[in-house]
């Protein structure tokens, strides 16, 4: 179909326009929210916050089926690094809604956050289980809805498993790889944090405890019952407390 300047418009079934990438060859929103999950890629957009999501399930070497919701870390991972370096932005907001994953793509995303040298604030609405809970911890500041829910179990292997000593003592050092990584990152205890973790009753069919938004908060995982207004006015602070470091909090 040709409009009355003479340039052609590429149409799909439906007849409306495809969509395409602007003149300077950025991609479109719809694009972006297909491929990426995102409204916006660092430094796409005038905001000095970059807000990035990770929900369903975390992909990692593998290709989940495709009914499955999944985030890839292939595509979160370049985010960061690219949120990290560009100037204009100044904080993160992560906004987590994971059933888990992919545990060594779930660390690698965590350890990318903890390492930004920008605030970050983590809030999780509807639940940060399993591989989601380092994740959640991994921010400068992490808020959780009062309804949502973060369950702590070991670790699971899926696949051929060869009953040999060396395969449970790597499942062992696995397990100590998430244990050291939350600890180190929140309030909570090892002895509280693997009191949860092996815990039995509460679990149908698993080992483990499903958290509330309010008792993590008591047992130290996050520091907030709340939502998306209060991240983004901590993130503000944080962002403004930065500030005031970098320039010396001197004044002319």
């Amino acid at each position: 179909m040709t409009n009355k300047s003479g340039n052609s418009n590429r149409t799909g079934e439906t007849g409306v326009p495809s969509t395409q990438p602007g003149e300077n060859n950025k991609p479109s929103v719809v694009d972006t929210i297909q491929q990426l999950g995102q409204t916006t890629v660092p430094g796409s957009g005038d905001s000095n916050i970059f807000c990035m999501t990770i929900i369903g399930q975390i992909e990692g070497h593998l290709v989940l089926p495709p009914h499955n919701k999944t985030t890839k870390y292939e595509h979160i991972i370049p985010q960061l690094a690219a949120a990290e370096q560009n100037p204009r932005i100044e904080g993160l907001l992560i906004i987590l809604n994971t059933v888990g994953g992919d545990v060594e793509a779930g660390l690698a995303i965590a350890e990318m956050i903890a390492s930004l040298t920008k605030p970050t604030v983590t809030v999780v609405i509807g639940g940060g289980h399993s591989i989601g809970v380092p994740i959640a911890v991994a921010s400068s500041y992490s808020i959780i809805a009062e309804s949502a829910t973060m369950t702590i179990h070991p670790i699971r292997m899926s696949g051929l498993v060869i009953g040999v000593p060396q395969t449970f003592e790597y499942m062992e050092k696995m397990q100590e790889r998430v244990v050291r990584f939350v600890t180190s990152h929140s309030r909570i205890s090892e002895e509280q944090f693997k009191a949860l973790m092996f815990k039995t009753g509460e679990l149908n069919r698993d080992i483990g405890t499903a958290v509330s938004g309010m008792d993590a908060v008591k047992y130290g995982l996050m520091n907030e019952v709340g939502g998306i207004g209060q991240a983004l006015a901590k993130l503000n602070e944080l962002i403004g407390e930065l500030k005031k470091t970098t320039s010396g909090g001197l004044a002319q």
